[in-house]
This record gives C-alpha cells, structure tokens and sequence, in this order.
C-alpha cells in the first residue's frame, strides 16, 4: 500500500513542481521585479557574420562574453546595460585559425576586451525597442544601435528569476580600424546577432 501511494503521489508532485517552471514567460515587462540581472553565460550567444568574397556569410562567435544591467518597472528607460566581450575567445571553427584571426582582425593581443555601454533606449512595441550605446572595439570607440527584442521573464524553482533577449544590429569595421583583408576578400559590414538570459541577483 505504502509502495501505490508513492507512486501515485510521484506524478502529482511533478506536475506541482513543473507547474511554475514550464510556465510560459510573461511577455510584459513590467512583470520583472527591480534589482540587477547578470548575465547567465551558459546561455548566452554572440555570433558575428561578414561577407566572404561576395560569395558567403562567414559566421563567428564569441565563447567569453559577460554582461549586467539594472532594472525598475517604474523606470524601465533607466536601464544601463554594460557588456564586455573576450576578443581572443573568437571561435571560427578553426582551431588554426581562430586566434590569429582575433590577433588580425581585432588586435586581440594589444585590445584584448571589447566593451558596450548602453546611453539610451527608445521603445518600438511594448516588448521591442532600439538600444544606443557605445561599442569600444580596438581602442576606438563609437555609437551603434541595436534592435532588441524582450522574449520574456519566468521564475520558477529551476528558472529562478530570469529574463530573456534578442538582439541584433549592424557596424561597419573600418570604422574601428578593423582594416584586414579590406576590401574585396572580406566584407566591411559586421552583422551581429544576439541571444542572452539573465538571472536576477
């Protein structure tokens, strides 16, 4: 009797504890409680794309990436975000190639921390937007902007307090003083794309 009622009340207990946690994320901002939300790394992506003679949209992406920003529902504009990104962690699917091209492209050995700092946030739809800030790459620094796109937040006992988004945008290397293999072999253009979760501390 002992043995039937542990294994009727196993799948009751299961579903009470995925209740909140496969619950669908809210998709109103105003649902994420104030506080400071740092970057969950193993959930994270940077993926960079450029032109490879005409021919290609040759994909990187970035293994060491660490992020934070601060957050109140009654102020959601005020929200800073800062980013910084290991140059050298550029994973080409090369293993030859990969730190020289960090070295080449990015000056990995002297500049060996990308940086952004948002300085503004202007809000398209209730859960997408345009983000500035400013991308310090190779020591030289310029405004970009950014498309994001607020995919959700969820808590629950395997999700803890933790909020969702997308991000994409567009520079142009040069204007770093990213000048390897320019023109012709390597396209000036740098596509961004951007996948992140952050938990609330």
């Amino acid at each position: 009797m002992v043995r039937f009622a542990s294994l009727l009340c196993a799948p009751v207990l299961a579903l009470v504890i995925a209740g909140p946690v496969l619950a669908a994320p809210s998709l109103d901002p105003a649902s994420m409680p104030a506080g400071t939300y740092v970057l969950d790394q193993k959930h994270a992506s940077l993926n960079a794309r450029v032109r490879h003679m005409g021919l290609s949209n040759y994909t990187m992406r970035f293994r060491k990436v660490d992020a934070h920003f601060t957050y109140d529902p009654k102020d959601p504009m005020a929200s800073k975000v800062e980013v910084s990104v290991d140059v050298n962690s550029m994973d080409t699917g090369n293993q030859q190639f990969g730190p020289k091209f960090a070295k080449d492209f990015l000056g990995g050995d002297r500049y060996p921390t990308a940086t952004f700092v948002s300085t503004g946030f202007q809000q398209l739809t209730p859960t997408s937007g345009v983000m500035t800030g400013d991308l310090t790459l190779k020591g030289v620094t310029r405004p970009v902007e950014l498309s994001v796109t607020f995919d959700g937040y969820a808590s629950g006992i395997v999700a803890g307090q933790r909020a969702g988004f997308s991000a994409t945008g567009r520079i142009h290397r040069e204007d770093f003083g990213v000048t390897f293999l320019v023109p012709g072999i390597i396209g000036d253009d740098v596509d961004l794309d951007i996948e992140v979760e952050f938990t609330k501390t």
